[in-house]
């Protein structure tokens, strides 16, 4: 398929216009799902190097990072079942061991854990919309990135309440009042990035 068929086709996401890499006829649909599985391993590298793009928050035991936008972005460019296989192998290799959840973390003892459970269900979510074309306009890009922000808290934040023992308003305070400004910008960076890209695809 061109890059101007991927285009013009409804229901395409970002990573489809990525070629499959040319395998033997024999091998049938293998050449898709390598390609496949190289997108959802490279998805949860992203997000576990955006991660460690980590400010700490005065008060609050969750900082500021990159995973969360990174992992809105994996949904949005892959589409919701090969972004929720990223996210998914994101948390499970992290739970393994691999220090790559926030300031080299791992294990799911972190009362930040939450967020992560979250952004498995937000990387579905925009990727479904983005499948709509949700990703190709830059307001409804901002409104698909808002709602996925709002999944990842509506999981975190309760999480961080119950694991922490902190009162639901005082979890809100230390878990979600301080990022809002930052979500707001990403939402504005992806708002301009995304419907860019495939502008600049439907020239290619």
């Amino acid at each position: 398929m061109s890059t101007a068929t991927a285009v013009a086709r409804p229901g395409a996401v970002l990573a489809d216009l990525l070629p499959s890499p040319r395998l033997s006829a024999s091998l049938g649909g293998a050449s898709t799902r390598v390609r496949d599985a190289a997108l959802v391993v490279g998805g949860a590298a992203l997000t576990g190097l955006a991660a460690q793009l980590s400010v700490p928050v005065p008060g609050s035991p969750v900082p500021v990072t990159g995973q969360t936008f990174a992992a809105l972005l994996v949904g949005t460019a892959l589409g919701a079942r090969r972004g929720f296989l990223s996210l998914a192998l994101y948390a499970a290799v992290g739970v393994a061991g691999v220090p790559w959840f926030a300031d080299g973390a791992s294990g799911a003892g972190m009362v930040s854990f939450g967020y992560i459970l979250g952004m498995l269900l937000a990387s579905a979510l925009v990727g479904a919309l983005a499948r709509r074309g949700a990703d190709r306009s830059p307001l409804r890009m901002a409104g698909t990135m808002i709602l996925g922000e709002a999944v990842i808290y509506a999981v975190g934040v309760p999480y961080l309440a119950l694991a922490a023992h902190m009162s639901a308003s005082a979890a809100i305070a230390a878990g979600l009042t301080p990022f809002l400004i930052g979500d707001a910008l990403k939402a504005v960076l992806a708002m301009g990035a995304l419907p860019a890209a495939w502008k600049f695809a439907g020239k290619r």
